[in-house]
């Protein structure tokens, strides 16, 4: 219960940062937006990818973000906030990452509006990634989510990961 709380808490000081236009935009990945299209299953934290306003830098960048987290309370341990107990891992968005923003696909949880990266670009940054962890995210979003093969295609071919992804391809025959 305590990660659901935590992550509709997030989920509504990232909406009122958006709405105050302290970041351009944001949406959840990692672990938790895979549970979106696949079987649930154990993970840590809570990942969340952030469309900053203005270019100045990966610190500054997110100091909205973390200045309304600690005005809220929320304390840092290590390289996550602790919201509700639940760390919660911010990242400023590169290039890849900003497409997967900008294309991510709208829900609700919980009764909030938020965004969830869509399975293709979560197979896209786990390719890129290429770790064992990732290369088991792979294979759940290729076996249990609805993954558009086109649209896949299309987006490793235009951020060069044709070839990392074929090499988990391998290792995962798939």
């Amino acid at each position: 219960m305590a990660k659901v709380t935590a992550i509709l808490e997030v989920i509504r000081t990232m909406n009122s940062l958006k709405r105050k236009r302290a970041i351009s935009d944001y949406a959840i990945y990692g672990a938790v937006a895979m549970m979106r299209y696949t079987e649930a299953f154990f993970t840590q934290d809570l990942d969340i990818l952030v469309v900053p306003r203005k270019e100045l830098g990966p610190l500054v960048l997110l100091t909205p973000v973390f200045d309304e987290f600690a005005g809220l309370g929320y304390k840092w341990k290590g390289g996550h906030i602790l919201v509700e107990g639940f760390p919660v891992q911010f990242m400023s968005a590169d290039e890849l990452e900003r497409e997967a923003v900008a294309n991510a696909r709208r829900v609700k949880i919980g009764g909030l509006r938020t965004k969830v990266l869509s399975p293709e670009y979560l197979v896209a940054l786990s390719a890129r990634a290429g770790r064992a962890k990732d290369k088991a995210k792979i294979a759940l979003l290729m076996t249990q989510a609805r993954v558009d093969k086109d649209k896949l295609s299309d987006i490793l071919n235009r951020h060069g990961l044709r070839e990392r992804y074929e090499e988990v391809g391998r290792w995962l025959d798939i």
